[in-house]
Order: structure tokens, then sequence, then C-alpha cells
């Protein structure tokens, strides 16, 4: 585990986050949302490499206290160990955001897909986040802790819920699962006090949709969202600490868009 520069202390009831897929994109936006309203961050990803350092360090210059945990979200068997190395950060753990997640490594005809490509898709997008949530929740669960401070899980999925997308069908499978995921855990979890969302991110402007760039722009010129500009990583930060606040204090398991109105059906 990397320990970043922060405060010398933190004040008393300070909250924690551990973000996945934290070191770069959308990720990062995330992380540095939640540094910027007074949270210790807990960044996890695959490597360690000068994207984390400048992921860590932008933790730090907002006032927040950074540590790293290297693990792969596919791998199920890291996860206890990625959430004791989490929780030993900072001596709590008070929201997880599930956004780790990869692509296909190929767009293409559905009719083309392999059981392989399906499988990577399926073990990092929807395996991985599913039990991850589960090692967390049962620590959670077994944590005594006061219902006035909040304690959130927020599961990032996609505009492909809704949106059929035939070149990269694995994908949208994926992420519809984690629709479900995310209400199943919000029945489960409401009588501890921790509420479960979902984030449903549109087109924004990351490493990932760098490749097709050309077509957005067009997209989004064209009208494709009635919000005329590519989303930033850090419209998803804000909506993510903004669930996580407890200021909605009657709601869980709800999808909130960030896509600059994409979802919405027009003539």
């Amino acid at each position: 585990m990397t320990m970043a520069a922060g405060p010398d202390s933190a004040p008393s009831g300070r909250r924690a986050v551990l973000v996945t897929g934290g070191r770069r994109g959308i990720g990062r936006g995330i992380a540095w949302s939640f540094a910027a309203k007074g949270y210790d961050v807990i960044v996890n990803d695959l490597v360690e490499d000068e994207a984390t350092d400048a992921t860590l360090a932008g933790i730090a210059e907002r006032g927040a206290r950074a540590a790293f945990v290297q693990a792969d979200m596919a791998d199920v068997a890291a996860h206890a160990g990625l959430v004791d190395q989490a929780l030993a950060a900072f001596g709590r753990l008070d929201v997880l955001v599930n956004n780790a997640g990869i692509s296909v490594a190929r767009r293409g005809d559905m009719l083309d897909v392999t059981p392989e490509s399906f499988d990577r898709l399926i073990a990092t997008n929807l395996r991985g986040p599913f039990f991850l949530t589960q090692t967390v929740a049962r620590r959670m669960v077994e944590t005594s802790h006061s219902r006035e401070l909040p304690r959130a899980i927020i599961i990032v999925s996609s505009a492909n819920v809704t949106f059929a997308s035939p070149d990269r069908a694995e994908y949208c499978l994926s992420k519809t699962g984690l629709a479900m995921m995310t209400k199943l855990y919000a029945v489960r979890l409401a009588e501890y006090g921790i509420v479960v969302y979902e984030i449903r991110p549109g087109i924004i402007r990351t490493d990932m949709t760098a490749v097709v760039q050309e077509k957005y722009d067009k997209a989004i010129a064209q009208g494709i969202t009635p919000i005329a500009r590519w989303g930033e990583p850090e419209d998803v930060g804000r909506a993510a600490v903004a669930l996580a606040s407890g200021d909605f204090a009657f709601t869980t398991g709800d999808a909130v868009h960030v896509d600059g109105g994409l979802h919405i059906a027009r003539l």
C-alpha cells in the first residue's frame, strides 16, 4: 500500500472512500471530487505508475489524505486483502465506489464475440464488483456506526444499460447486470443504514473514449445530447459525492444519469 502526503492529522469524523479503477479517467474525477469535499481517499487500480502518482498528488492538493492499493478487480481472492488495506489506511471505510471496468478488446460484430472476450468483460465489470461489494458490505454490517454519518455504495455502470451497442455486446451485458446488482444490494443493506446507488455516465472524455472521439464530436454537434458538450470525469465525481452525502436520506437503489440528457427519448 502506498500512502501519499496530506494533512498531518485528520479531523474527528473525517470519512474515507475507496474508489476502484481510480488512477485515471472517471475514477480520478471521482477521487478528486471526494477529496475536495473532505474525504480521505483510497485509490485502487491494476498498476501503480505516473498516472497513479498524479492522482494521489491531486488528492493531497485538495487537502485530503491519499492511499493506493494495487489489486485486480477480477481477482476475487484478492478482495479481502484489498479491503483490509483500505480499512488500515485511515481506520474506517464509509463509501465504496465501484468504478473499475474495462471495454471490449476489439469492437466488432456481436456474432463474432468469443467466450474469452465475454468472460473477460464479465469477470472485471460484473463478477468483480459483485464480490467486492459483498466483502465491503460484510465489513460494514459488522461495524457499529452512527447513522448520522451515512455509509454508501455507489456503482458506476454506463448509458449502455439501456443503449444497445451490438459492436460491444459483452460490455453492454456486463453493465446491465450492475443495474440489477444496485437494486439487490439496496434492498439487502437498507436495514443497516447503507444506501446503494447506480451512476450511468454517458459520453465522458476519458482514455477509453479517446478512440471514438471523432465519432462523438460529430454526434454531439448534431444534437445527440440536449446539453451539447462532452461530459468530464468531474461531472461523475460530483454526482457520486452528492449521493454519498446523506442528503438523499429517503432514497436508495436509484440510478442517476450523468449523460447530458442522452437517455431522454425524443421525437
